[in-house]
């Protein structure tokens, strides 16, 4: 298999540094994984940070590595913890990350999206997440009233996600960095 140059008009990091793309997504499927230990405690649950890392890895990578970090990053962090969820996990973080990764596209361009694009992508994510969710609670604890208990602690969840996501890329230049530090040397 011939290698792309990151100068053409397609630019994919598992195509053009294997290695690289395999620690990255490890990286960020780890980071997954110690965030799904760590719920900050609010009045009536708890709210987990690990949709932080799902936006921002599904933003940069392929869908491929946005799915590794997201749905199976979420399926090994449920079963280290807490087991009832874990399929779901895999499958809503996981379509999730897909979508977003998707709709973003920066792992094929290498090019920043435009803020529009990357917002829409993160609420049809988030949209994503917060039915998958709801729906699977309904299937694994058998009632809907706690499933509707727990709606606005999703939603919170959703939008801190992506609102941290879209600060970090944007503001913090992680498109920019990312591409820089992934290129071809």
């Amino acid at each position: 298999m011939s290698k792309v140059k990151t100068t053409d008009l397609h630019y994919s990091l598992r195509e053009n540094n294997r290695i690289l793309w395999i620690a990255v997504t490890g990286l960020f499927m780890a980071m997954n994984i110690a965030l799904a230990t760590l719920g900050v405690p609010v009045p009536g649950g708890h709210l987990y940070l690990c949709d932080v890392v799902i936006c921002i890895a599904s933003m940069l990578l392929d869908p491929l590595g946005a799915f590794a970090v997201g749905g199976i990053g979420s399926f090994i962090g449920d079963y280290l913890f807490y087991q009832p969820p874990m399929f779901v996990s895999l499958v809503t973080h996981g379509l999730q990350a897909i979508v977003i990764s998707l709709l973003v596209g920066f792992y094929r361009t290498g090019k920043k999206p435009k803020f529009l694009r990357s917002l829409t992508a993160l609420l049809i994510g988030a949209v994503i997440m917060v039915v998958g969710y709801t729906l699977g609670k309904i299937f694994v604890y058998s009632t809907l009233e706690y499933a509707i208990m727990k709606l606005p602690y999703e939603i919170a969840q959703a939008l801190i996600g992506m609102t941290v996501a879209l600060v970090v890329c944007y503001k913090g230049r992680l498109f920019g960095l990312f591409r820089r530090e992934t290129e071809q040397k």
